[in-house]
């Protein structure tokens, strides 16, 4: 199974994609998708440069499901709508490209990589290339990225049986069943 991971930002948002063989994670490739060429007030064409770039990466690596960073609420308002929109701007060039999104907080990421939630940056880059036998530490938002696709591959196999077992999971797709009749 080959998964995505994103760890969303206005500025930089990084990608990381693994394949995964039973218990063996395999690197494919990481990075990140840049917005600072633009204005800051250009809102709408950052948005969409990463739009255009998640897709991208989806169409050049073709991913089973992707992982996305939820986002914290900020001490800042405005930062979190910021980036509150740029995560949107990246789950929308996921879905409309058909891959199923997974979503986990960075501190469920870090447990799940780290063994520690409140890991710092610079441990998580560490554990990444521990954990996918890279050669050298990924740059720090594409280690996110690769973190939260690790973290999918591990709990994907206890989702899966668990929508095996109770037919919960990707049950409701938003669109209309038929409700209780008398």
């Amino acid at each position: 199974m080959r998964i995505l991971g994103i760890d969303p930002g206005l500025r930089t948002t990084g990608f990381g994609v693994i394949d995964v063989d039973g218990q063996q994670l395999s690197y494919v490739a990481s990075g990140t998708i840049s917005t600072v060429h633009l204005d800051k007030g250009q809102l709408p064409a950052r948005l969409k440069v990463l739009f255009d770039g998640v897709r991208e990466v989806v169409a050049r690596y073709q991913p089973a499901c992707a992982s996305v960073e939820i986002v914290f609420v900020n001490v800042n308002p405005q930062s979190t709508l910021l980036l509150g929109q740029a995560r949107g701007a990246c789950i929308t060039a996921l879905v409309s490209s058909d891959v199923t999104v997974a979503e986990y907080t960075a501190l469920q990421m870090k447990q799940a990589v780290v063994g520690y939630g409140r890991a710092d940056k610079g441990q998580v880059q560490e554990m990444v290339r521990r954990l996918l036998a890279l050669l050298g530490l990924p740059g720090p938002d594409a280690a996110d990225a690769l973190g939260l696709a690790i973290t999918h591959a591990h709990a994907a196999k206890a989702l899966a049986r668990l929508a095996q077992a109770d037919g919960v999971i990707g049950a409701g797709n938003g669109k209309y069943k038929a409700g209780r009749t008398r």
